[in-house]
């Protein structure tokens, strides 16, 4: 089995080490650093940019520069997706992101992790859990999502909380950790 099937797979795998990987990773490195250097006016090279590197785009979809991902091609947004400035993505599994999704400045959602084990760590040992985004969900300025986190429909996820466990739908979700305060009428 590759590094890249066991990555897809949630298994323990070869992060720093596997040339098949680092190699899609600087594929994806550049095709954001041009996505980055575009002018901001050119809003249909933009956009192309952005469907080339994601795997899946269903419809409208504005990222403002700068956007960071590893690989782009773990990554799904459905309709009326807005990301703002500095958004990082580190897709090692997949992230899927539903219709209506607004995400202020400085996000981040983490899919890889590594081992307690400083000897498995330092081996470049890592594993990924995909991260999920309902439908309507606002995401408040720095936020990180972390591994394995589900955050549902109608959500909104206040400014400078890290998620570390899953959001049920409907919620108001704020903190470190991020915790449910109130249900969404």
């Amino acid at each position: 089995m590759t590094e890249k099937e066991k990555m897809l797979k949630g298994m323990i795998y070869d992060a720093n080490y596997d040339p098949q990987l680092i190699a899609e990773r600087l594929d994806c490195k550049e095709k954001c650093r041009d996505y980055n250097d575009l002018r901001p006016k050119d809003v249909q090279g933009r956009e192309a940019l952005l469907k080339s590197i994601l795997g899946r785009v269903e419809g409208g979809i504005l990222i403002e520069q700068p956007f960071y991902c590893d690989y782009g091609y773990n990554i799904e947004v459905g309709r009326n997706f807005f990301a703002n400035f500095n958004l990082v993505i580190l897709d090692e599994a997949r992230v899927r992101f539903g219709d209506n999704v607004f995400i202020a400045p400085n996000c981040s959602f983490y899919t890889a992790g590594h081992p307690i084990s400083p000897e498995e760590r330092n081996k470049g040992l890592e594993y990924a859990r995909p991260i999920t985004v309902g439908n309507n969900v606002w995401i408040g300025g720095n936020v990180c999502v972390l591994p394995g986190v589900s955050i549902g429909d109608n959500c909104v996820i206040g400014a400078g909380s890290v998620v570390v466990r899953d959001i049920p739908s409907g919620s108001v979700a704020v903190g470190n950790p991020c915790k449910v305060v109130k249900r969404v009428d």
